[in-house]
């Protein structure tokens, strides 16, 4: 009874300091706390947060990491809560901080190309002001009005154009983070040079909210393309889609910014999920989505026309259709985009992130199938992603899908790839990262995590367990 009693003493006390520190909308206690922060993409259980910390500014999130480390009070950190492998959902006892209030942007300086955010920032805004000031911001996401862009740092978001402008981050030329005992790391002076020791802002990138949270960053943006082109096309086999893929390399370079692979029941199904005519009336085991952009004028887009109509003279392709005007550029990406909304539709359904080099997708493809369907013959494959970086995502749907999702990662693992590409580990792959992390490096990122969190108070129980 003693122990209970201290436990709801020390609750209390932890309470009034957190109320004395923050005015009253930056805290919720109660009935004053929604649903909303049990909210998961995957629909998961998630427990009720024993308080919200909604902070608007840096040294409120300094203030109330110190009171919490203080009493050893475990929490969670928040962003869009759009992760898929449950970071965010809350165990009991754990309290959050919501990083929604602090949602400032501020203007594009020209001369660095870059633009200072703040954690709660949705990316879209960014894309946006980025885009309004002559510039790309080079990470897209489909969840991008929803999630943010501390989620976006913290998960080393990938997307549709890594091939080009690489993971997220790529962007990041500076950090500001506060550990979890309220110490306050910043450096957002952008600086493309600056070899004085350890790179601190990139060790936060990736880390799930487990080593500190960040509060604002300072973000590369690109130039703006001249123009952007897309085109699907039906292709009879992984390894034609791959000769396409190294072809349009070569020939277009740098220009060549997403490469999308899509196999039948999951273009097929997103066609009918948003009620549209088949952009081709051709029926394929493969799909791809290819898209160039360009910085100067229309020569490259002629080029990649002339390109694909050789390709289906030469037979490797069986139908092709390039999108002549914004609308249907759009529509080419909107099946692709509206793929993790159809299957979420869908019953029985688990999802990998997967990645492995190109050069051993064809084995990987095969042997995997063949794997799950000696698991349940009757699987259905729900797969789509980023071939020209590695990454698919490997959806299936099975009574038995969670058995046979553990085959595919070790398969991943044994061609020498990984788990998670982009979505990270979170709670939901804790039991494989064995598959792909020695154990000298899983202690090795204990060492760190023990460093700079020794109390374990953020995110605990992600990545790895201590």
């Amino acid at each position: 009874m003693s122990d209970q009693t201290d436990i709801a003493s020390a609750d209390e006390r932890l309470l009034n300091r957190l109320a004395g520190l923050l005015p009253p909308a930056a805290l919720l206690v109660g009935d004053a706390i929604g649903g909303t922060y049990q909210e998961d993409r995957r629909g998961r259980f998630s427990a009720t947060p024993r308080f919200v910390l909604r902070p608007t500014n840096t040294a409120e999130v300094s203030a109330s990491l110190a009171a919490c480390n203080d009493f050893r009070q475990p929490l969670v950190v928040h962003g869009g809560r759009t992760g898929l492998s449950g970071a965010h959902r809350i165990r009991d006892g754990e309290g959050v901080v919501s990083l929604e209030r602090m949602t400032g942007v501020g203007k594009v300086l020209h001369e660095s190309a870059t633009v200072l955010a703040s954690a709660g920032a949705p990316l879209q805004v960014v894309q946006e002001l980025a885009q309004a000031n002559g510039y790309l911001f080079g990470v897209d996401i489909g969840a991008r009005g929803t999630a943010t862009i501390g989620g976006n740092l913290a998960t080393n978001a990938g997307g549709i154009r890594v091939m080009r402008y690489g993971m997220f981050r790529a962007q990041v030329a500076g950090l500001e983070t506060v550990l979890a005992d309220g110490t306050i790391l910043s450096d957002l002076r952008g600086l493309e040079k600056d070899n004085t020791g350890y790179d601190l802002k990139q060790l936060f990138v990736g880390s799930e909210g487990t080593l500190g949270v960040v509060t604002r960053a300072v973000l590369k943006l690109h130039p703006k393309p001249f123009d952007a082109v897309n085109a699907l096309i039906a292709v009879s086999s992984l390894a034609a889609a791959i000769s396409l893929l190294e072809r349009l390399r070569k020939q277009f370079r740098s220009a060549l910014s997403a490469f999308e692979l899509m196999l039948p029941e999951a273009f097929d199904g997103a066609v009918d999920y948003l009620k549209v005519q088949r952009p081709i009336t051709s029926h394929a085991p493969f799909y791809v989505l290819a898209e160039i952009e360009t910085s100067a004028n229309s020569a490259e887009l002629d080029a990649f026309s002339a390109c694909l109509m050789e390709v289906l003279e030469e037979g490797s392709a069986s139908d092709a259709v390039i999108s002549q005007s914004s609308r249907e550029y759009q529509a080419l990406w909107d099946i692709r985009d509206s793929m993790a909304d159809y299957i979420r539709t869908l019953d029985n359904i688990v999802g990998g992130d997967i990645s492995v080099p190109v050069n051993r997708m064809e084995a990987f493809l095969s042997q995997s199938k063949a794997a799950v369907r000696a698991i349940d013959p009757l699987t259905r494959f729900f797969i789509f992603g980023h071939l020209g970086d590695g990454n698919l995502h490997y959806v299936i749907s099975s009574p038995q899908a969670r058995e046979a999702i553990s085959r595919v990662y070790q398969l991943a693992a044994d061609h020498g790839g990984s788990i998670s590409a982009e979505h990270g580990i979170g709670v939901d792959k804790k039991q494989w990262l064995h598959l792909v992390r020695s154990e000298a490096e899983i202690v090795t990122m204990r060492r760190i995590k023990t460093a700079l969190d020794p109390n374990c108070i953020l995110n605990r129980g992600r990545i790895f367990d201590m």
